[in-house]
């Protein structure tokens, strides 16, 4: 997935009323951006970090900018927009280049199911089970190489996992997609000292047969494309 229009370099001054940051581009100009990020961004929302902006002149927007990525050392991203997954997901998933999930005629996009959800994938294919696929965008590293998931509690996320469980239960196929927004880490671990309901009903919701799967990204200031496999592991 490429950014639509080309992203500017910026200095982080503050993040705050967790959809807003404040930013300074390179010219000294400060400005304020929207922050497509829910979650805690646990170690991405330091003042001073190198970050990337998505400027706009939509006037139908509030503001200008859009935050998506922070830039550590050694050349690597972390993607910041949590709609960035599954837009750049979707294109894979129709050309069937996701391992293990070829084979779907067709892939829809926020099905409902469950109670008062919807489905991030709902793929559809001649003689086989329909698959359920949530997707997870995964940003904090606290470990070098580590990348976990979630950053902070996650009610939502636990509901998920126990509507894929009952879709298994049914005969479906359900997957759990970490997609992991860094280009410095190798493995994938669920924090469970930071959401323990969440790691119980990860650990149920395997039990049950819901698929784990963890992919990687290829990230830089053009754009996010999703990579090979990532390994899933208990610490």
């Amino acid at each position: 997935m490429r950014f639509p229009t080309p992203l500017v370099p910026a200095t982080l001054i503050r993040r705050y009323k967790r959809f807003l940051a404040d930013a300074e581009l390179a010219d000294g100009t400060q400005v304020t951006a929207h922050c497509a990020n829910p979650g805690s961004m646990l170690g991405l929302a330091e003042p001073g970090m190198r970050i990337w902006l998505e400027p706009n002149d939509d006037p139908r927007k509030k503001l200008r900018y859009g935050w998506r990525l922070v830039e550590h050392g050694g050349g690597h991203f972390t993607g910041v927009d949590t709609s960035v997954p599954n837009r750049a997901l979707r294109g894979a998933l129709e050309a069937g280049t996701v391992p293990g999930l070829a084979g779907y005629d067709t892939v829809r996009a926020e099905v409902a199911y469950g109670t008062n959800s919807r489905v991030d994938f709902l793929a559809s294919g001649a003689g086989l089970p329909d698959l359920y696929i949530e997707v997870k965008s995964v940003t904090l590293s606290r470990q070098p190489g580590l990348a976990e998931f979630p950053d902070s509690r996650t009610a939502r996320g636990l509901k998920h996992l126990g509507e894929l469980a009952e879709m298994v239960a049914q005969g479906h196929r359900a997957m759990l997609l970490f997609l992991v927004q860094r280009t410095d880490c190798r493995r994938v671990a669920v924090a469970a000292d930071i959401d323990p309901a969440y790691a119980a009903g990860f650990a149920r919701a395997r039990a049950a047969g819901v698929g784990v799967m963890a992919l990687g990204c290829a990230i830089t200031p053009e754009g996010v494309t999703p990579a090979g496999p990532l390994p899933v592991i208990d610490v």
